[in-house]
């Protein structure tokens, strides 16, 4: 669910799914972000808000500050760089290497589906 505050910025509720088997809960996560121009690409930022009763069978996460910039190459015009900067906290009780393996394939994934994706 996306809530538009102004052209700019919003709140979000998603969701994701169990991992490993459901041994890493669904998770829910209720974000604001904000989306600007930023060296003639984008910049988007967000933090996590405590807002809302979380939803059965979910745990609620949380995603500190973090931040996305998509700036085109200065050499290759029609190529971007796209650096994040994530700090998620899963939070729930969860061993360290879980965490640990289901964060780094969901990132793989991510960059894996963002390309398919800027293809079409």
């Amino acid at each position: 669910i996306i809530l538009p505050l102004n052209k700019n910025c919003c709140v979000m509720r998603y969701t994701t799914a169990g991992l490993l088997w459901n041994v890493i809960a669904p998770r829910e996560f209720v974000d604001f972000s904000y989306t600007t121009s930023y060296e003639a690409g984008l910049l988007t930022c967000g933090i996590s808000l405590d807002y809302g009763e979380v939803r059965p069978n979910f745990v609620r996460g949380f995603n500190h500050p973090c931040g996305w910039f998509c700036v085109p190459l200065k050499d290759s015009p029609s190529h971007s760089l796209l650096t994040g900067y994530i700090q998620t906290e899963l939070r729930g009780m969860l061993p360290q290497s879980a965490v640990d393996n289901a964060m780094s394939s969901t990132l793989v994934n991510f960059y894996s589906d963002l390309k398919k994706a800027l293809r079409l």
